[in-house]
């Protein structure tokens, strides 16, 4: 693939023009995105991003940035943690994205201490150390250039802050392998259909799940944008991984 290309799915398109793309994958499930969310994990997201809330080690007073945060499961549960003195910045590209999980979080009493900021994983418009962690959800893998937004995450995370990274991952069963990609290319889109009215996007995200780095290639990229102790911990089978990495 040429320098100027990327992945979008499957298919090979201009570097410079998946972002808005992927922009209109999310204006068009923004408002079925928790429902989606759901039914296609059966629930288990939910105990995917408690695990990753228990690995965070966050604590009250800390800045914590919830990147590519959609609707703000996460966010909710970390302005808990940091309390009044601490502070949350739900932050995403997808504008729709944002405001759903904005208005989420005011409808649930979730206020005082949590930010809302429209940002470019790879342009992280934050000072350098600003962060005592960052959590980036289902959302890297729909990154253009991964390498430079793991580098900006490094940047503005403060020394000894911790990256936690959780995405959709390899199987490591064969068997649960092909049962997953039967079900993520025929019941996926079909829900997508169904729900939100959309196949074309969930296919896509089923095809944006397989052109995504494995567990080890992802630890490395992580080393290589500068974070120590990179590692990553297997959820249902390897379906899920979240990788975990410190800034020195």
């Amino acid at each position: 693939m040429s320098d100027d290309k990327t992945h979008f799915g499957y298919q090979d398109v201009d570097k410079a023009a998946k972002a808005g793309m992927v922009g209109q994958v999310f204006d068009s499930v923004a408002s079925k995105y928790d429902v989606m969310n759901d039914l296609m994990s059966f629930g288990v997201h939910r105990v995917w991003k408690r695990f990753t809330l228990d690995q965070s080690g966050v604590r009250p007073g800390q800045a914590v940035l919830d990147l590519a945060g959609g609707t703000g499961d996460l966010a909710a549960k970390f302005s808990k943690r940091v309390g009044k003195h601490g502070l949350v910045v739900l932050a995403d590209i997808n504008a729709s994205m944002l405001f759903t999980g904005r208005d989420k979080l005011l409808d649930n009493g979730v206020i005082g201490n949590v930010d809302y900021t429209q940002a470019n994983a790879e342009e992280l418009p934050f000072a350098d150390d600003s962060f005592d962690c960052i959590t980036i959800a289902f959302g890297l893998r729909n990154v253009t250039d991964k390498d430079k937004a793991l580098r900006s995450m490094n940047r503005v995370l403060k020394p000894g802050g911790r990256l936690l990274v959780l995405e959709f991952s390899k199987p490591v069963l064969p068997l649960l392998s092909k049962a997953y990609d039967a079900y993520s290319f025929t019941a996926l889109p079909m829900m997508g259909k169904l729900v939100a009215n959309d196949a074309d996007s969930y296919r896509y995200l089923a095809e944006s799940i397989r052109m995504h780095p494995d567990q080890s290639t992802l630890k490395q990229m992580m080393e290589d944008a500068g974070f120590a102790k990179a590692n990553y911990h297997n959820l249902t089978g390897g379906i899920v991984a979240l990788h975990k990495g410190y800034k020195v």
